[in-house]
């Protein structure tokens, strides 16, 4: 999948291409059906399937306090948007100049003059230009004038709409499962391994602890059944997924002030992970943090969490 920052870096005469756009964070079932829309025209037309992304949040320009916290990060969304068989990614770098773009001159640059679009699939509520507004009728008008089609798709989802503020709702309370359902793929947070307390290793269950700087949102305090992924591995090594125990906290049995999230690899006190950037999958949240009395109460909720957790990773499919 090509990836470009910038129009300058599109080819002359790109196209004839399939083009939709949105955020796309997390890259939720919602999202993939209208990719797959995009996909599958381009390819019975002999066109080039193309999404037009934006970084960062426009929320996060132009109204930084109501900022949404971001589910994926860019790496991690371009990674899920290369999965749904696309053949480029535009990322637009959203700026407060970009925003005052009308939606004619945004529809003329990108999807005519940059990407030579045939067809735009759009959901029924998608905005854009300055002020948000543009909406489907001032794309279909401007299709008109310039040439393309304009496919619009209905809103999907089981139980309520498919979005982006669902999962993250449901991340932020601890579903992760239920998050799981909606995404399509179980939720990640990633960082570099980095040195803690070492509290873990004394007690008998060494830690990985990811960096502050981890990416992606991160799920409610409380422990989880999940796996720690090793990406520099090839595919197939049996030491690139591994079943862990994942605790996010700040370990307030020891009266610790820092949120981490630190990761157990089940029956593994062998690994030697510090500096190494890892992956953190959930699958399923077993309990809510606590804070215990005495070390030996902690050992044994530690041994009762590890035990479920291995009953859940027991039956894990990937």
């Amino acid at each position: 999948m090509l990836r470009w920052t910038d129009l300058s870096q599109i080819p002359q005469g790109y196209g004839p291409s399939v083009v939709t756009l949105g955020n796309f964070d997390g890259v939720h079932k919602g999202h993939r059906a209208v990719l797959s829309t995009v996909v599958q025209r381009a390819r019975i037309s002999g066109a080039r399937a193309v999404a037009v992304t934006f970084e960062p949040h426009p929320v996060a320009v132009l109204h930084p306090e109501r900022a949404p916290q971001i589910i994926t990060s860019p790496d991690q969304r371009l990674e899920l948007l290369s999965a749904t068989g696309l053949d480029a990614v535009l990322v637009m770098e959203f700026t407060r100049d970009f925003a005052q773009w009308t939606p004619e001159r945004f529809v003329v640059e990108v999807f005519v003059k940059a990407l030579g679009a045939s067809v735009v699939v759009v959901g029924e509520d998608t905005r854009f230009g300055v002020r948000n507004s543009g909406d489907v009728d001032t794309l279909r008008q401007l299709g008109a004038q310039h040439g393309f089609e304009v496919l619009t798709l209905a809103d999907v989802g089981n139980g309520g709409r498919w979005s982006s503020s669902r999962v993250r709702a449901l991340v932020t309370a601890g579903d992760v499962a239920g998050a799981a359902e909606i995404l399509g793929h179980r939720h990640r947070v990633s960082g570099e391994v980095v040195h803690g307390d070492h509290r873990g290793r004394e007690l008998g269950y060494p830690t990985a602890n990811l960096c502050r700087q981890s990416a992606g949102l991160i799920p409610a305090d409380g422990v989880y059944a999940g796996r720690l992924i090793r990406p520099t591995l090839p595919e197939g090594d049996l030491d690139r997924a591994l079943p862990a125990a994942i605790s996010i906290g700040t370990n307030p049995t020891f009266a610790g002030t820092d949120r981490r999230v630190e990761a157990y690899v089940l029956d593994r006190t062998d690994l030697d992970l510090y500096g190494e950037t890892v992956i953190v999958e959930f699958v399923q949240r077993l309990r809510a943090t606590e804070k215990f009395d005495t070390i030996e109460d902690l050992l044994l909720q530690i041994a009762d969490d590890v035990g479920r957790c291995r009953r859940v990773m027991s039956s894990f499919v990937v």
